[in-house]
C-alpha cells in the first residue's frame, strides 16, 4: 500500500505540475486547483514515504 501511495503521488504530481508548466492536460483551467493538487500529491508522497520507512 505504501508503494502504491508513492506511485499515485508521483503520477498526480506529474499531471498537476505539467498543467502548471505547459497547460497539458487540463489547459490550466484553475491555477488554484493545480497548486492544491501539487500540495496534495506532495503530502501523500511524504506520508507514504515515512510509513514505508517505518515498516522496514
Amino acid at each position: 500500500m505504501c508503494i502504491f501511495g508513492l506511485s499515485v503521488a508521483v503520477l498526480l504530481l506529474l499531471v498537476f505540475a505539467l498543467d502548471l508548466a505547459i497547460k497539458i492536460p487540463f489547459s490550466r483551467a484553475s491555477m488554484l486547483m493545480d497548486i492544491g493538487g501539487v500540495v496534495g500529491a506532495l503530502g501523500l508522497g511524504v506520508i507514504s514515504f515515512t510509513t514505508l520507512r517505518e515498516q522496514a
